[in-house]
């Protein structure tokens, strides 16, 4: 059964959350490189304006005549009310004169750098060489720059965030439906391929992939259940309209075997066609029990029911035929387990399982009849020391007609594993093997598809310690 509760794994692996998130990322550079280019632009025409600034105040200042320099330098620092420009002359062996400049190193003449000032603010510095072969330093103060820079770093990490929170929130909330969507159809193919033909995968009328994909699906569930009714309804027509005919056979060749004129070969020849003939009839009333149990599916009779009650009347039942053989029955049924179902019909397809187990144990063996509960509720188990089923032939063994490679020399039709799944299948219960070592252990699960609310577990005190069966992820796949 598939949880009801989403988990963040699975909306994570849809492929919605997955191309949303593609889209989110796609914007996300988009946004970086439309910011980045802003900046970029912005930085550098900034960056030229100033250069063009320092480039003017320099020529200006070349002009000068060496010794009204000093003074000129000292009256352009105190006409610069907004504190942006600084200015410093050198003599030619690099001694401070004038300006505002200290300790900044010289850099190469006519190339703008960026230097920091003695105040700590960052300035756009150029050097010249004045015609007295003197050093002149002009800076400007670059911080609308520097602070574009940090804002626009601030906005990218901002907007990545955003942008990446955006993404997941939109990529969660919009895998949700259609994983919901999903969840459904997987409920419906589970409640089809558990065999109720009828269901169908639901369509949710947008018109949509999933729709499609639905609607598909529901159309060749349809072509499926009209070829299976026509192949049952031709195997119950034979199996019906034979048996009378065949019945009457075998009440003539009856009636001709008890002749006294009959002489003992074609006595015995009689005899063998009777038995084939009552081979054939209980193969034809099987095939009609197991359509009428699938068809009907009704649960009218149902009602709680004492697995081990009735376990205890199956080895009441058996055990006589057990000591003929020389097999030892076994009941172990330490609790009390109630479940839902039909009383007679959970009898029925137990009975096989025993009579199957009986047939395929060598004298000496031993079949247990056990009951326990794992973490989902009550489990039937029968236990023999017989040669078991190999595990490539257990998903054959429960189809009609089918008979193992051990089974040759056993009587059966080769339908009582099939009657047993339709009974088990009309309860909601399932039907697993596993390896008995040696022997085979056939598990009847009592929790499935239709039972588990309706189903309780009563146990005795003690009767949660003595169950003997794996975890759950241990167990043989159900049939």
């Amino acid at each position: 059964m598939l949880a009801d509760r989403l988990r963040i794994r699975d909306i994570r692996n849809t492929s919605t959350f997955r191309l949303t998130l593609l889209f989110g990322v796609v914007f996300l550079l988009g946004v970086t490189v439309l910011l980045g280019l802003i900046y970029g632009l912005s930085a550098r025409e900034l960056t030229r304006r100033s250069d063009r600034i320092l480039r003017l105040e320099a020529a200006m200042l070349e002009q000068m005549p060496a010794d009204a320099l000093p003074d000129r330098i000292r009256d352009e620092i105190a006409r610069s009310s907004s504190g942006l420009n600084y200015f410093e002359l050198r003599s030619i062996d690099g001694d401070h004169v004038a300006g505002n400049i200290r300790g900044a190193d010289v850099p190469s003449y006519d190339l703008p750098v960026e230097r920091v000032a003695g105040d700590g603010k960052p300035m756009r510095l150029l050097a010249v060489e004045t015609p007295s072969q003197e050093t002149l330093l002009i800076g400007r103060d670059i911080s609308p720059v520097v602070d574009l820079r940090r804002q626009v770093l601030m906005i990218l990490i901002a907007s990545g965030l955003i942008t990446v929170i955006a993404v997941l929130v939109c990529g969660f909330l919009l895998s949700l439906a259609p994983l919901r969507r999903v969840r459904d159809l997987q409920r419906a193919i589970e409640t089809i391929s558990a065999g109720d033909m009828a269901a169908r995968m639901p369509i949710a009328g947008r018109g949509d992939e999933l729709d499609l994909f639905a609607g598909t699906v529901n159309h060749m569930i349809d072509e499926i259940e009209r070829a299976i009714a026509q192949v049952k309804g031709v195997t119950d027509a034979i199996a019906h309209d034979l048996r009378t005919p065949l019945t009457r056979v075998r009440s003539q060749l009856y009636r001709l075997s008890q002749s006294s004129e009959v002489q003992a070969p074609i006595a015995r020849a009689i005899g063998a066609a009777t038995s084939d003939l009552d081979t054939v009839l209980d193969r034809f009333r099987a095939l009609l029990r197991i359509s009428e149990l699938e068809a009907g599916r009704r649960r009218a009779g149902f009602g709680p029911v004492d697995l081990a009650a009735l376990l205890a009347r199956m080895q009441e039942l058996y055990e006589p035929l057990a000591e003929d053989q020389g097999i030892t029955l076994v009941l172990q049924a330490p609790g009390v387990v109630i479940a839902p179902g039909n009383e007679k019909l959970l009898f029925e397809a137990l009975s096989n399982l025993v009579d199957n187990a009986l047939k395929f144990t060598p004298p000496g063996g031993q079949v247990t009849l056990a009951l326990a509960a794992d973490a989902h509720g009550p489990v039937i188990e029968v236990r023999d020391t017989g040669p078991g089923i190999a595990a490539d032939e257990r998903q054959a063994v429960i189809r009609r007609f089918h008979r193992g490679s051990n089974a040759a020399d056993v009587p059966g039709t080769g339908l009582g594993l099939s009657l047993v799944v339709a009974i088990l299948h009309l309860h909601g219960f399932t039907l697993g093997f596993r390896d008995g070592l040696p022997g085979l252990i056939v598990e009847v699960c009592c929790h499935g598809h239709g039972s588990e609310e309706a189903m309780k577990f009563i146990s005795l005190a003690g009767s949660g310690e003595s169950s003997h069966l794996d975890s759950a992820g241990q167990r043989a796949e159900a049939v």
